[in-house]
């Protein structure tokens, strides 16, 4: 095939670098997983983004998964312009901030109060303070792989790393992710495997008075597509419960785009406190803390502080409101369908490629990993078995052929109600094509 010419995003990329620390402003975005030169896009429509060039590409990256209607959506063009006609930010509250709010109250189970922020990483910081002030304890359980932010105290053992430098299961070295982090912040989280109730029970016994809650995603989603075991997350919940500890369940990739109350309602759990981001404000900064009026109202004046003058914009929440109105059932089933006939065109083209390989899915997220056919269940899985580099090329390549998606085997695949039957055959047609290269190189 003619390899697309993207000149215009490479002399974009030698004028950003001159004024933007390594020309981006999140390194994911960068040369870290693109290469020469990243890919800068100017318009978005449906299942489709364009670059600066004029190529057109499927998009399986949907704005990190902050898309579940797709680019342009009518319902969300259209709160736009009403907002922008009106205001973008007031100070004061607005109706559709009650809307939304009671929108997440009715959807999520368990959720009685809910107090709005602008990205998940500010979301899950607020709610450890919050189980913190509320349990008057420190200490925390993470899973080794789950990401929740940039916030320090989250920052140790979130991304891929050699396994001989992850310790053993009974007592995982905490590494740390980041220059710059207080020493204190990495002894506050007690690391833990995820997917394994066993382990999970042992450091609840070990640090029984210490633990102010445990965090966790419901799926692990920053080490490609990690599902939990049947019946681990109402025996993660249960345990919470068991040894007095609070329950975070942190929906900043899950919420809204697994169900229409997000994996809560997936998985039928009841955690004490949530958290939302990405798929909650369809592209714009929305996130938002929820649970019940027993922990939530610890945000309360004189208790848990938390500000911002961004919180709630009025843009912000007639976006998210559309957002949830168009969010309904139909729109999960179509996702669904169309991500379950990319995941089975994908697993016979490794077949038909003889590609070691797998593919895992929950809902419209999923994730190719090579190097193994066996299950990939948890961090050390990923760290051990999944062939990285292999899928950074596989990643290029299929962007070469018209699919935009990340070329890091960390993150991973979005459908969105926009995709149709024919963007699957593009899809299938340029990974045919993409493991043809692979397979031989």
């Amino acid at each position: 095939m003619t390899t697309p010419s993207t000149e215009t995003s490479r002399r974009l990329f030698e004028r950003a670098r001159d004024v933007m620390v390594e020309g981006v402003s999140s390194p994911s975005r960068g040369q870290l997983n693109y290469g020469e030169h990243p890919i800068f896009l100017r318009r978005g429509e449906g299942a489709y983004v364009e670059d600066v060039d004029g190529n057109r590409y499927v998009d399986l990256m949907m704005a990190y998964g902050a898309l579940l209607l797709g680019h342009l959506d009518p319902a969300i063009r259209a709160a736009l312009h009403e907002a922008a006609d009106a205001g973008t930010l007031f100070a004061a509250v607005s109706e559709p901030e009650v809307d939304v709010a009671e929108l997440i109250t009715t959807r999520v189970p368990g959720v009685e109060r809910v107090r709005f922020a602008n990205t998940g990483t500010e979301a899950t910081m607020a709610a450890l303070r919050l189980a913190r002030g509320l349990t008057g304890r420190r200490r925390f359980i993470k899973f080794e792989g789950h990401y929740h932010g940039w916030y320090d105290d989250y920052l140790v053992s979130a991304h891929p790393h050699p396994a001989a430098d992850l310790g053993l299961e009974t007592d995982p070295i905490a590494i740390p992710e980041s220059s710059g982090l207080e020493a204190h912040a990495l002894q506050q989280a007690i690391l833990v495997p995820w997917n394994n109730l066993d382990r999970l029970e042992d450091a609840l016994r070990r640090h029984r008075d210490e633990v102010a809650c445990i965090i966790t995603e419901p799926v692990m989603a920053n080490m490609g597509v990690i599902p939990p075991e049947p019946g681990y997350l109402e025996g993660l919940q249960a345990l919470a419960r068991q040894y007095d500890t609070l329950f975070i369940l942190d929906e900043t990739v899950t919420g809204f785009r697994l169900s229409e109350g997000g994996a809560a309602r997936r998985y039928h759990l009841t955690p004490d406190i949530l958290t939302f981001g990405k798929g909650l404000g369809a592209g714009l900064p929305v996130a938002a803390i929820a649970g019940p009026a027993a922990t939530l109202d610890g945000f309360r004046w004189g208790g848990v502080l938390h500000y911002g003058t961004q919180n709630a914009s009025f843009i912000g929440m007639m976006v998210a409101r559309a957002n949830l109105w168009a969010l309904t059932a139909e729109v999960y089933e179509h996702v669904d369908r169309i991500a379950a006939a990319v995941e089975d065109g994908l697993k016979e083209l490794l077949r038909r490629h003889h590609v070691t390989g797998r593919v895992q899915r929950v809902g419209a997220m999923l994730q190719i990993f090579f190097g193994t056919a066996d299950p990939i269940r948890d961090y050390r899985d990923f760290c051990a078995r999944v062939d990285r580099q292999m899928f950074q090329r596989f990643a290029w390549s299929m962007i070469r052929h018209g699919v935009y998606m990340s070329p890091s085997a960390s993150l991973h695949s979005i459908i969105s109600k926009a995709h149709q039957l024919e963007h699957v055959e593009k899809v299938l047609a340029a990974a045919d094509a993409s493991l043809a290269e692979v397979a031989g190189s």
